[in-house]
């Protein structure tokens, strides 16, 4: 297993500069990660310092609440690719879900795949704020609406990651649609637990210890 080819190299705080954007580009072209992900003010910057390689460039949308309107997701989602973005990671209306609004979670999912126009959308459904029947909900329609990916977390709530939270978004999914855990993946050790538990994609800002075997003391 690749699992530098697994990880989407994160940096998604709202302090980072620059010099550390930078960095995190550098990071991943040296050690091969998936992806770079970071927030949509960079993407353009980003696409162009990658290049020629075969890191991808994600961002977010809707982030980290998921409480804008459908309209400004889509807008941010195209601008986003029209940057460079290849992945797109969304925020579903986690208050609608809530409220049993299947259909506005699902419509506002689509908007966002539709206005990706075939660029790859993880849908992040905030597991921490779930139940185990609101998580099969959204993942369910996550899949209904289109999307390739269902992600565990944002990194910005009360909680990340969870084997069982992960089995449950595999085991609803079924094989063919992606599973990306977030939020808290520190380790070779957790990267681990959390493929075995059903992900294909593991979200965090601690990639070089992940692929190193060592353990970071980052929260995402």
């Amino acid at each position: 297993m690749n699992k530098a080819k697994m990880i989407d190299h994160t940096l998604l705080k709202a302090d980072a500069t620059k010099d550390k954007v930078a960095a995190l580009i550098q990071e991943a072209k040296d050690y091969q990660f998936k992806s770079v992900c970071i927030n949509p003010g960079w993407v353009s910057y980003a696409a162009e310092q990658l290049k020629g390689t075969d890191v991808l460039v994600c961002t977010v949308i809707g982030f980290p609440l998921g409480a804008t309107t459908s309209a400004v997701k889509a807008f941010e989602t195209k601008d986003a690719v029209a940057n460079g973005a290849g992945e797109i990671d969304m925020v579903i209306n986690i208050g609608a879900l809530k409220d049993r609004d299947d259909e506005w979670v699902e419509s506002d999912i689509r908007a966002v795949v539709e206005a990706a126009n075939g660029t790859l959308v993880k849908v992040i459904i905030e597991t921490c704020l779930l139940t185990d029947e609101e998580i099969v909900r959204a993942c369910e329609l996550s899949v209904k609406a289109g999307a390739d990916f269902v992600k565990t977390s944002t990194g910005f709530s009360t909680g990340g990651a969870t084997i069982e939270d992960v089995a449950l978004m595999r085991k609803t999914v079924g094989p063919d649609i992606g599973v990306k855990a977030s939020g808290g993946v520190r380790s070779g050790e957790d990267f681990d637990a959390l493929v075995e538990a059903g992900a294909t994609r593991i979200g965090a800002s601690s990639g070089i210890s992940i692929v190193k075997g060592e353990v970071s003391d980052s929260n995402y």
